[in-house]
């Protein structure tokens, strides 16, 4: 079977287990049964993953590559959560992304070989970094459901989509969980990538648009914590925060390599 054919069947898996577990929908569903069928999909999607980026004793990867591997990410780590917290009203969410993603996969430009990727170090970076890009895509869709169940607190009758979510100081609790492990990954991936660029280029930092933007955001989630344990910050101050470190952690590199690849055509 040819290989843009998996991808396929894999996207419209995702995307159709969205569908059904899209928030506002009132059906009955056994919760074992919603916290494993994402898993099937996630299996191919993994294998897919594996075949593409891995090999000839490097990493392969481009925009679409990238963006398939975190959201493979955050769906594993997202079926993870949901066993140990309520924050199965974002499954939909979830789901959806990882279905664009693998879509975006099969259609845009071939991965490339990036220098230096079959060392060690330089795969725990690449493991840290975008395992911290999953947490915070989590984070930044757990803040816009924070924002509308806010708008809708004192509605009589809320819509749909956030009737059935937990109580707001539930729902804030979880963001600052998410943000303070992603917090501790992106700190790892900015000490690794510092080791790794002195142990190559025999200087700890080079200046890129990928590590302003980097540090930036490791700032803003940095202040966002440091305002939430000093002043107590919740709801509109926490929801703006996280979604600003979203954005610049976005430009860090999904940014940068959509306007290579997709604007520039450059890799």
């Amino acid at each position: 079977m040819p290989e843009v054919v998996l991808y396929l069947l894999d996207a419209l898996a995702y995307l159709a287990l969205a569908a059904w577990l899209w928030p506002g929908r009132h059906a009955q569903r056994n919760q074992t049964l919603v916290r494993l069928l994402p898993l099937v999909p996630l299996a191919l999607h993994l294998v897919l993953l594996q075949q593409d980026i891995l090999g000839a004793g490097g990493v392969s990867l481009g925009l679409a590559s990238s963006l398939s591997a975190i959201a493979a990410l955050t769906v594993l780590i997202y079926s993870l959560a949901c066993w140990l917290y309520p924050v199965s009203g974002l499954n939909g969410f979830v789901l959806a992304f990882a279905g664009v993603a693998v879509l975006l996969h099969a259609v845009l430009p071939d991965a490339h070989m990036i220098p230096y990727s079959e060392q060690p170090l330089f795969r725990l970076h690449l493991l840290m970094a975008m395992t911290a890009y999953s947490l915070y895509t989590i984070a930044a869709l757990h803040a816009v459901l924070i924002a509308l169940a806010d708008r809708n607190l004192h509605k009589p009758v809320p819509p749909p989509l956030v009737s059935n979510l937990p109580p707001l100081l539930t729902l804030e609790k979880l963001l600052f969980r998410l943000v303070e492990a992603g917090f501790i990954l992106l700190t790892l991936t900015l000490a690794s990538g510092i080791l790794f660029s002195e142990s190559i280029f025999g200087k700890p930092l080079t200046l890129s648009h990928k590590t302003v933007f980097g540090v930036v955001s490791w700032l803003i989630f940095a202040a966002l914590l440091w305002g939430r344990r000093r002043y107590g910050w919740r709801g509109r101050p926490a929801i703006t925060w996280t979604l600003a470190g979203f954005v610049c952690l976005l430009l860090a590199y999904v940014g940068v390599q959509f306007v290579l690849e997709v604007i520039l055509h450059r890799s």
